[in-house]
């Protein structure tokens, strides 16, 4: 009996340790995209090489699909690197001739991302651009899947015989 009480203390004892907030597993690197709309950039697959350079670092690759409603390019950060500014710059290339189509730099100021709430880990510091063909570098934020054409709701916005 004596045994069963001692059990009992400790299990108790332990379970007054974690009484903090449980921290789910999701995994976030720090860094800076680029994404695009593979058909801005031509209506052949892999029309274009995007490129992408933040502070020193660069990662490029074709511009995909022109059927895919979005394409990205990413360069990884460490995870200390803080809201910066850092310099991004973007150099997206014919596959045809070589011919530069965009060039466009700017410096993005990092926002500070918590997947697993803000008090669990990690911490990462990311930042993403839109990649357009006359504007160059722009806000990620007009890149709404929902506006994107040929997706299920834009068919159905510019179908009247769905309702």
């Amino acid at each position: 009996m004596r045994r069963v009480v001692v059990a009992l203390g400790t299990v108790a004892a332990l379970t007054g340790c974690a009484q903090g907030r449980a921290c789910t597993q999701a995994d976030m690197e720090s860094g800076v995209a680029v994404l695009w709309r593979p058909a801005d950039f031509g209506e052949q697959r892999d029309a274009v090489t995007v490129r992408l350079c933040v502070d020193g670092t660069c990662e490029e690759r074709a511009s995909g699909d022109p059927g895919d409603p979005l394409a990205r390019v990413s360069v990884r950060l460490p995870d200390d690197i803080g809201a910066g500014p850092v310099p991004v710059r973007l150099t997206v290339t014919s596959r045809k001739d070589g011919r530069v189509v965009v060039r466009d730099s700017a410096r993005a100021r990092l926002g500070e991302r918590h997947p697993n709430g803000r008090s669990c880990p990690p911490t990462a510091w990311t930042a993403a651009f839109r990649a357009h063909p006359e504007k160059g570098l722009t806000s990620a934020g007009d890149m709404d899947l929902r506006k994107t054409p040929g997706t299920a709701q834009e068919r159905h916005a510019s179908d009247p015989s769905v309702s």
